[in-house]
C-alpha cells in the first residue's frame, strides 16, 4: 500500500516525498520485526531504494532511520546476489557524504544510539564496500581509509621500524606530512578521522569482545557482531589492495591474540562459528606473500623471515635481559616450538615480558617506575605466537585427508544445510574478484569444492542410512530392518596392510584393508555392486542406534542422534578379491565367477586419516574407528570424481610451474584483463599457413575489410588457396626494422597483408589433390577468431547456438596441426556428445588419422568404423 501511494514505478500520480515514511517504515517493520529478512525482501522487491531512498537523499534529511534502511536495502541486494551499487552510479553527488555518516555511525560506544543489531548491518555494509573496489564511486571513498596514511595509527616505534624495512615508502611518507601541513584545521581533522577509522573500529570491537562472560548467559547479539568483525578482518586481509597496509595495522593491533584468548574462544556452543573464523583470519594474517610487491613467498623466504624473528629476539635476549642467557645462546630449532618457548618466557615476570615486546617494537615502551598495564597471559601469549614454528601451508595441505569426516559433514557452519539462505556468516573461503596468489586460489577452489562434494555425500549417507533402518537388537548390538541399494551392512573389516612412511613424511605410505559383504540380493543390485572398478570411492560407517526394534524415523529431526551416527571414513576400491584371496585386476579376458554371496573388496584408506585416528587413539586413549565400521556405502559413479580432482588441485599446488607468465596475473584478478589477447602479446607471428581456411582470393579480400591485400603472384589462375599471410605487426618489432633498412616505414604498410598462394609440395595444384578440404565460408568475425586461434596468448570464442563455434574451433585446430607439426594439441569438452561432433568434423578435414587419439567412453556413437582410442 505504501510503494503505491509513494515509489512504485507503474503509479502515474505519486505523493510527494514524505522523510516521515522511511522513519515509520524502519521502526515499525524493520526493527520491530528485528530486521525479519520477509519484511526487508518486500521491500527490496517494491525498488524501495531506487525509487525512493536515494533518489530524495540529502544532507538535510538524512537521519539514522534514513541510513540504516540505505544499509539494509544494499545489504538484502547483496544477498540476493542481484547488482547493487547502479542506483548510487546513476546519482552520485551525495555518496561522499552518505559514506561519512556510515563511518561515524560504526564507531559509536553506547548502544542506546545504534543497538548491536544496528552496527552489525552497518559492518555487513561496510565489508560489500570493501569487496566492491572495482565500483569507482566506492574505491575513491574507501581509499581514503586504507592506503599509506592509516599508518599513523601504528605506535611510532613500529612505524619507524617499518619505513625502514622499505625505503621508498619514506619518500612517500615525508610527502604526505608535507602535504598535512598545508591543509586547514577542518579537512586536517576530517583526514585523521579516516586515516584512524580502522583502527578505532579494531579497538571497539576488542572492548565489546571483553564484555562477553566466559560463562552464564550471552547476548547473540554480541556474538554475531564479533563474527561479523571477523568476517571484515578477513576480506580486507584476502585482498592485495587493502592487505597492502591494513596488514600491518592489524598486527600491531594484536586483535588475533585477543581473540584467542578472549571468553567467547572458550565457549564452545556460542563460540564455535567465532573460533573457525578466526582460525581463517590466523592463516591470511601469516600469508605466504609479500605485501609491498605482491609476489608470493617461497618456502625458503618463509624460514628466513621465521629465523630473523627467533635471531632478533635473541639479540634482544642476550644485550639486555641476562636472565634470558640460555635462550639467547640456544639454536633456532631447540627454541621455536611452542612448548619450549612457554618454559623459557613462562617463568618472567609481566614487566620483564613487556620489557621484551616492547624492545621488538610489538609495544610502548613501559615508563619507568609503573608496572605493565597488560595481562601477564596476554604478554606470554603475544611473544609465543609470533615467534613459533609454523607449518608451511603446503606442508599442512599434503597432511590433511581428502575424504570427509563425521566432523565435517554435519557442521553447518562450513556444510550448510538446504535451508541456508545467506543470512548468516559462513566460514568459507570466498571467490572475489582478487586473489592473493595462486597457492591462494588453487586453496580457496580446493577447499569450497572439497565441501561442495561434502554437501552431497551428505545427503547421499542420510538417504542409505535411513533406509537401513539401524535399531538396537535386544542383545545390544546393530540390527538392520530395512534395506538399500546403495549400502551394504560389513560382514567382516580387517585392516591387512600399513607400509612404512616415505622418507621425510610422518604418515604411512598406504593403509591397505579387507572388506567383506553378503550380497544376499536381487541380481541386478548384485551386478551393480560386482562392478565396483579400481578407483571407486565407497564410504564405511559405524552406527550405534539407541533406537529400540521398530522405531519410526523421523525427517525432520538430527540425523545423526537418530541412527547413532558415530564415524564416517573415505575409501577407494583397489579390487575384488578371487576365491584364492587375489586382487581380480581389471582386463579383457572375462571375468571369473564367484559362487555363493560373499564377496570380499581390498580398499585403500586414507593414509593421512589413519595416522590422525591412530594418534588419537594411542595419545587419547580413543577406541579404535577401524574396528567398529558396520555399514558400507557407494555412490552413482558419476557424481563421485571429488577425490581424483581434489588429490589433482593439490598435486598442482605441489608443482612450481602450473601458469603461463601471460595468464597468471589475469586468474588473479590483477593488471590488463585483455593483456592475454594476441595483439598485446610480445611473441606475435607475423606469417601464418592459412590453409584451406579460405575457399578464393576474393573470400579472402572479403575477410579483411580495411586492409590492402598484396598478391605475391599476379596471374590470376594461380591465386588460389591454401595461402600463406604475413600480418603487420605492430610493437617494439617496427622500429628495428626501419633502423636495418634505414628507411621509413609507411603509414599504408602498417594496413598491409601480404598473401603467397603456395602450392602443396608432391600433390600438384590444390583443388584436385585433396578430397578433405573445409567448405565453409567463414564471416570476417569467424576469421578474426581463427586468426587469434592460431596466435599464441588467450582466445575466447562466445557465441549463441548456431553460429559456428565448433567449425571455428575445428579450422583452429587444423590449422595449428599444419603450421606447428611438432605440437600437440589437447580438446577437452564438457560432453562426449560435444567432444563427438569435433571429431567427425576434424576426420573430415585434412588430418592424419593416426595423430588423432580419443580417451573416454562415448566412441561407439561416432559413425566410422576407425578406432580412435587404441
Amino acid at each position: 500500500q505504501l510503494a503505491n501511494k509513494y515509489w512504485a514505478p507503474h503509479v502515474k500520480k505519486k505523493l510527494s516525498f514524505d522523510s516521515k515514511v522511511i522513519e515509520d517504515v524502519y521502526t515499525k517493520e524493520i526493527v520491530r520485526s528485528k530486521f525479519a529478512i520477509r519484511k526487508i525482501m518486500l521491500l527490496e522487491f517494491s525498488q524501495y531504494l531506487e525509487n525512493y531512498l536515494w533518489m530524495n537523499y540529502s544532507p538535510e534529511v538524512s537521519s539514522k532511520a534514513y541510513l540504516m534502511s540505505i544499509c539494509c536495502m544494499v545489504n538484502e541486494k547483496f544477498r540476493e546476489n542481484v547488482p547493487a551499487w547502479e542506483t548510487f552510479k546513476k546519482k552520485p553527488e551525495h555518496f561522499p557524504f552518505f559514506f561519512k555518516c556510515i563511518l561515524k555511525a560504526s564507531l559509536v560506544e553506547n548502544d542506546s544510539e545504534y543497538s548491536l543489531h544496528e552496527q552489525t548491518v552497518l559492518l555487513l555494509f561496510l565489508d560489500h564496500c570493501f569487496n566492491s573496489l572495482e565500483v569507482d564511486l566506492i574505491r575513491s571513498q574507501v581509499q581514503q581509509l586504507i592506503s599509506l596514511p592509516m599508518w599513523m595509527a601504528l605506535q611510532p616505534k613500529r612505524l619507524e621500524q617499518e619505513l625502514k624495512r622499505t625505503p621508498k615508502l619514506r619518500k612517500f611518507w615525508n610527502l604526505i606530512k608535507k602535504n598535512d601541513g598545508k591543509m586547514d584545521e577542518e579537512t586536517r581533522m576530517q583526514a585523521y578521522r579516516e586515516r584512524r577509522f580502522l583502527s578505532q573500529l579494531i579497538q571497539k570491537f576488542i572492548s565489546v569482545l571483553k564484555s562477553i562472560p566466559v560463562s552464564g548467559p550471552i547476548s547473540m547479539d554480541k556474538v554475531h557482531y564479533c563474527e561479523r568483525f571477523i568476517e571484515l578482518m578477513l576480506d580486507l586481509e584476502a585482498l592485495l589492495p587493502t592487505r597492502r597496509w591494513f596488514n600491518t595495522v592489524l598486527d600491531d593491533s594484536h586483535l588475533v591474540v585477543h581473540c584467542y584468548l578472549s571468553s567467547l574462544a572458550k565457549r564452545e556452543k556460542e563460540g564455535h562459528l567465532f573460533c573457525q573464523l578466526l582460525d581463517m583470519l590466523k592463516f591470511y594474517t601469516g600469508f605466504e606473500i609479500n605485501d609491498q610487491t605482491g609476489n608470493a613467498l617461497t618456502e625458503n623466504e618463509m624460514t628466513t623471515i621465521h629465523y630473523d624473528r627467533i635471531t632478533s629476539l635473541q639479540r634482544a635476549a642476550f644485550a639486555h635481559f641476562p636472565e634470558l642467557y640460555d635462550f639467547a645462546l640456544s639454536n633456532v630449532a631447540a627454541v621455536d616450538t611452542r612448548d619450549s618457548l612457554v618454559k623459557l618466557f613462562g617463568p618472567l615476570s609481566s614487566n620483564t615480558l613487556h620489557q621484551v615486546a616492547s624492545y621488538l617494537c610489538l609495544l610502548p615502551p613501559l615508563p619507568e617506575g609503573e608496572d605493565s598495564s597488560y595481562e601477564k597471559e596476554f604478554l606470554l601469549e603475544l611473544l609465543v605466537s609470533r615467534h613459533e614454528r609454523r607449518i608451511s601451508q603446503i606442508q599442512q595441505l599434503n597432511q590433511m585427508p581428502l575424504y570427509p569426516t563425521e566432523k565435517i559433514i554435519w557442521d553447518e557452519n562450513i556444510v550448510p544445510t538446504e535451508y541456508y539462505s545467506g543470512e548468516g556468516c559462513l566460514a568459507l573461503p570466498k571467490l572475489n574478484l582478487q586473489f592473493l596468489t595462486l597457492h591462494d586460489y588453487l586453496l580457496r577452489n580446493f577447499n569450497l569444492f572439497r565441501l561442495e562434494s561434502t554437501y552431497e555425500i551428505r545427503q547421499d549417507i542420510e538417504d542409505s542410512v535411513s533406509r537401513m533402518k539401524p535399531w538396537l537388537s535386544e542383545y545390544g548390538g546393530v540390527v538392520f530392518g530395512g534395506w538399500a541399494r546403495m549400502a551394504q551392512p560389513i560382514v567382516s573389516f580387517t585392516v591387512v596392510e600399513v607400509a612404512k612412511p616415505n622418507i621425510g613424511e610422518n604418515w604411512p605410505m598406504r593403509v591397505r584393508a579387507d572388506v567383506t559383504i553378503n550380497l544376499n540380493v536381487r541380481d541386478s543390485i548384485k551386478d551393480e555392486w560386482e562392478g565396483l572398478r579400481k578407483h571407486d570411492v565407497c564410504f564405511l560407517v559405524t552406527v550405534r542406534p539407541t533406537q529400540p526394534y521398530g522405531t519410526k524415523f523421523d525427517r525432520r529431526r538430527p540425523f545423526v542422534e537418530q541412527t547413532g551416527l558415530v564415524y564416517v571414513r573415505g575409501c577407494e576400491i583397489q579390487g575384488m578379491l578371487d576365491e584364492k584371496g587375489r586382487v581380480i585386476e581389471e582386463g579383457p579376458e572375462p571375468k571369473p565367477r564367484l559362487k555363493g554371496d560373499c564377496r570380499t573388496y581390498r580398499v585403500f584408506l586414507d593414509p593421512n586419516q589413519y595416522q590422525q585416528d591412530m594418534a588419537n587413539t594411542i595419545q587419547n586413549g580413543a577406541e579404535d574407528v577401524y574396528e567398529t565400521f558396520n555399514i558400507i556405502m557407494r555412490r552413482k559413479p558419476k557424481e563421485n570424481n571429488f577425490k581424483a580432482v581434489l588429490e589433482t588441485i593439490r598435486n598442482l599446488m605441489n608443482t612450481d610451474c602450473v601458469v603461463p607468465d601471460w595468464l597468471h596475473d589475469i586468474i588473479l584478478g590483477y593488471g590488463d584483463p585483455s593483456s592475454a589477447h594476441y595483439s598485446k602479446m610480445p611473441n606475435q607471428i607475423a606469417t601464418l599457413d592459412f590453409n584451406d581456411t579460405f575457399l578464393s582470393i576474393d573470400h579472402l579480400k572479403a575477410s579483411f575489410p580495411g586492409y590492402s591485400i598484396k598478391v605475391t603472384v599476379d596471374n590470376p589462375v594461380l591465386q588460389i588457396p591454401p595461402f600463406r599471410i604475413t600480418f603487420p605487426i605492430k610493437g617494439g618489432k617496427g622500429k628495428k626494422r626501419k633502423e636495418e633498412d634505414g628507411n621509413e616505414e609507411k603509414p599504408e604498410e602498417a594496413k598491409t597483408l601480404i598473401v603467397e598462394p603456395h602450392v602443396i609440395p608432391n600433390r600438384g595444384p590444390y583443388p584436385y589433390n585433396q578430397p578433405k578440404r573445409n567448405t565453409i565460408q567463414f564471416t570476417h568475425t569467424q576469421i578474426e577468431a581463427i586468426r587469434a586461434g592460431m596466435q599464441p596468448g588467450l582466445t575466447m570464442v562466445v557465441g549463441p547456438p548456431g553460429t559456428g563455434k565448433t567449425d571455428v574451433a575445428v579450422q583452429i585446430i587444423s590449422n595449428l596441426y599444419h603450421n606447428f607439426p611438432e605440437q600437440r594439441t589437447l580438446i577437452v569438452t564438457h560432453s562426449n556428445q560435444a567432444l563427438n561432433q569435433l571429431f567427425e568434423k576434424i576426420m573430415a578435414l585434412d588430418i592424419d588419422e593416426r595423430h588423432l587419439l580419443r580417451l573416454g567412453h562415448g566412441e561407439e556413437e561416432l559413425e566410422t568404423e576407425k578406432d580412435f582410442s587404441r
